[in-house]
């Protein structure tokens, strides 16, 4: 859409004197034009501030190669991942880049609109950003290929895993260690907030997670599960909660390895050595969680970028694609973080059997209070002071504890993938 500040090639173009496609070969290095005429449209394009559409541009080089990757907050572990796959299939192929990041639902509509109404790229791949029904519609009418991955897409060639199952697999995983008391850290349910881009993958997870549960003959307790917005600075607050309460989880699954590094700082703040008193899975297998011998639900991300880049390249090839759903396989990945629960240390056997002794001394008390007897009556007599049994007592053996060394090399890998995207197209 034109807009008084933002001029356009073709407003360029009248005002040089020349047509569009001088304009374009001037903004290309090409060498079918004069030199009187490139400095002429070089000194428009200055005067009248115009900036080319990177996409556009990258258009207007010649045949159309060009393929647009729309992916969720670009600077995700996963996202990386599944993003460096895309990337090296489509360099392969030789196809120009233009990968465009969305932190917001304007930013999706934004993007989605600019490349299926106006920029015309060659294909799109759209990752873990939940399309609408128009806008599957938006690219059916612009007959534009495209190909999702982590996105279930009705009619697309789809690049998923199976959610559900690896909330099982995680919670069978911790069921198998013995663990019974198994909390929950995830994604709050979404579409609540105007925010929202309709991540659902945390969702999937907790349902498995309840599914597991349920085949095992228990049932899911509410107060273990905690949900909050994604990040491992919420998902500490929120594993602090569990491991605050008065019979605290013996093991916590978290919907993914950044929020699981925010449960390990919790049970680092709560005294909670891992797995000696707390055991921990996470979900993805990111890089840092190897550093952080944290388990794990490994889904192959890299693969999953790669396969839908694959997919679209056969659409652009005119070829056919089946299946349209291609589901990749989950695992677990077994580190030091799951272990068997933990039996009680002999100074926690201590306090129980002196707490014991305190209830016992206090039932007594208050039955001699209550006999009608003088020694009774006098001030203080017979009462019992109960104290409860310490929440900061540590077992014996604290081999297994993470340390902060451990935390903070995993800090500076994710800072490191931060940065690991910066790289020309990138919008």
């Amino acid at each position: 859409m034109r807009t008084p500040d933002r001029p356009t090639i073709a407003d360029v173009a009248a005002a040089a004197g020349v047509g569009v496609g001088t304009v374009s070969r001037v903004l290309n290095g090409g060498v079918n034009v004069r030199e009187s005429t490139r400095l002429n449209v070089l000194e428009v394009i200055e005067r009248l501030g115009y900036r080319p559409s990177h996409l556009a541009a990258a258009l207007s080089r010649g045949s159309q190669r060009t393929v647009a990757i729309l992916v969720p907050h670009l600077t995700r572990p996963s996202t990386v991942a599944r993003l460096a796959g895309a990337l090296a299939v489509l360099d392969e192929q030789r196809y120009d880049t233009i990968v465009c990041n969305v932190d917001t639902p304007e930013q999706r509509d934004h993007h989605l609109a600019a490349l299926t109404a106006r920029h015309r790229a060659d294909g799109v791949i759209v990752v873990s950003v939940h399309l609408a029904g128009q806008h599957l519609a938006a690219f059916r009418r612009g007959r534009i290929p495209l190909a999702t991955v982590d996105v279930p897409a009705p009619g697309v060639p789809q690049t998923i895993v199976d959610d559900v199952a690896g909330g099982r697999l995680a919670t069978a995983h911790l069921l198998s260690l013995g663990h019974r008391r198994i909390g929950f850290v995830g994604d709050a349910v979404p579409g609540r907030s105007a925010r929202d881009l309709g991540f659902a993958s945390s969702r999937r997870r907790l349902l498995g997670y309840r599914r597991e549960l349920a085949a095992a003959g228990l049932t899911a307790d509410p107060e273990l599960v905690r949900l909050g917005p994604d990040g491992p600075a919420v998902a500490a607050e929120l594993a602090e909660q569990l491991l605050r309460l008065p019979d605290p989880p013996t093991a916590i699954f978290a919907a993914s390895d950044t929020q699981a590094m925010g449960v390990l700082r919790a049970a680092e703040l709560c005294g909670f050595p891992v797995p000696g008193r707390l055991s921990v899975v996470g979900f993805d297998d990111i890089e840092s969680a190897a550093l952080l011998n944290l388990s794990t639900v490994r889904q192959p991300l890299q693969r999953s970028g790669a396969e839908g880049a694959r997919r679209l390249c056969a659409l652009l090839r005119g070829a056919l694609v089946r299946p349209l759903r291609q589901q990749l396989p989950l695992w677990i990945v077994q580190r030091s973080s799951s272990a068997p629960p933990a039996a009680p240390s002999a100074a926690a056997a201590g306090r129980a059997a002196a707490s014991a002794a305190g209830r016992a001394a206090a039932s007594a008390a208050a039955t001699r209070a209550a006999a009608p007897s003088p020694a009774a009556a006098g001030p203080g007599g017979g009462r019992s002071h109960l104290l409860p049994a310490g929440a900061d007592g540590r077992p014996a053996d604290e081999r297994g504890r993470f340390s902060s060394r451990a935390l903070r090399r995993a800090s500076d890998v994710w800072l490191g993938m931060r940065y690991a995207c910066c790289a020309e197209g990138v919008a």
